[in-house]
């Protein structure tokens, strides 16, 4: 199925970057399409003249396929208007299960990838005319939908579909991407990978945690950074903000250290509150390590900043040389 991703997503690697909100601007998926990846961009919350202009200034840097990003638990149906009027190759859904807006968005001529957490979504994703599934696993960083980890969700949903499945969720580099492909996959969706490259747009601090974290720093909640986004399970770094809340017993919202208090401030000079559901720009002030710092269990993988071109072709490489060695030992 792997050919079969390709010649639907019109590119040269299955490797996809995921849309991580605040972290993955222009440039960054820009450079990963122009490697011949994949590249989705986050545009969801976003007023359709910001979608608009959002799009265009991504084509200015590259003239490759790419996805718009849009969040099926937020007003959505501007931005795909907008998606369908400014003919994007392809859009991602995620955060629910919307037939409709499937539908939709393959009437305006649009490939459409939905991302799910379990078979059931990916046959009623199927039914309703997606092209591609993105099967994201617990491990992945960020908001989690589902709660299956990859190695066991990967096998369950390419045995649903027959339409080309796409991994997600502590999938860090190439050994990664075999292990998908060999599970069924056709291609992978990495985030957390690339926070390290040079093109991501998140702060220094930020940064040095994700390239010093380890496997076990990481940890899944349901209700720890929902101001903003509530009833919306995640997965961040551990920082001193969790653990004042594990500490507390994990107390529920409005019963939380230090709940409400103001722990920096946006670029636009815009408060950013402790329990926040926010990515750390460059330009942030404040304690930033108390802030939300999202990451995937693969983040031990991460120790080297590097352009996203090359993260795509060390990743696309090292799978290649990993997949040759499984076949030659199987032998």
């Amino acid at each position: 199925m792997t050919g079969s991703l390709l010649n639907v997503l019109r590119t040269e690697k299955p490797i996809l970057s995921a849309p991580m909100a605040g972290a993955a601007g222009p440039e960054l998926v820009a450079a990963v399409c122009n490697a011949g990846g994949y590249g989705v961009i986050p545009l969801w919350g976003r007023s359709k003249e910001q979608v608009s202009s959002g799009i265009d200034g991504l084509r200015e840097l590259t003239d490759r396929n790419f996805a718009v990003n849009l969040n099926l638990s937020f007003a959505y149906q501007e931005q795909l208007e907008m998606c369908i009027d400014k003919a994007v190759h392809g859009v991602s859904l995620f955060w629910g299960m919307d037939p409709s807006a499937i539908k939709q968005a393959k009437a305006g001529g649009l490939i459409v990838l939905v991302s799910v957490g379990n078979a059931q979504e990916t046959r009623t994703a199927a039914d309703a005319g997606a092209d591609v599934i993105v099967a994201q696993g617990w491990e992945a960083g960020g908001h989690v939908w589902g709660q299956v980890s990859t190695m066991a969700l990967i096998p369950a949903v390419v045995d649903a579909v027959g339409i080309p499945v796409v991994a997600a969720g502590g999938i860090a580099d190439g050994r990664g991407m075999a292990a998908a492909m060999m599970l069924g996959a056709s291609g992978v969706w990495i985030g957390t990978r690339f926070l390290a490259s040079s093109e991501a747009t998140i702060h220094e601090v930020y940064r040095a945690r994700i390239l010093q974290a380890s496997e076990t720093d990481t940890q899944w909640a349901h209700d720890l950074y929902d101001v903003g986004w509530p009833d919306a399970p995640h997965r961040a770094l551990f920082n001193t903000t969790s653990k004042a809340w594990v500490d507390a017993g994990c107390s529920a919202p409005g019963k939380r250290p230090m709940e409400n208090e103001q722990i920096g401030q946006r670029p636009s000079g815009d408060p950013i509150v402790r329990y926040q559901s926010y990515t750390p720009l460059p330009q942030t002030v404040g304690d930033v390590e108390a802030m939300s710092l999202w990451s995937g269990q693969g983040v031990s993988l991460v120790r080297e900043i590097m352009p996203a071109a090359d993260i795509v072709d060390e990743v696309y490489q090292d799978a290649k040389r990993h997949l040759q060695m499984g076949v030659s030992v199987l032998r």
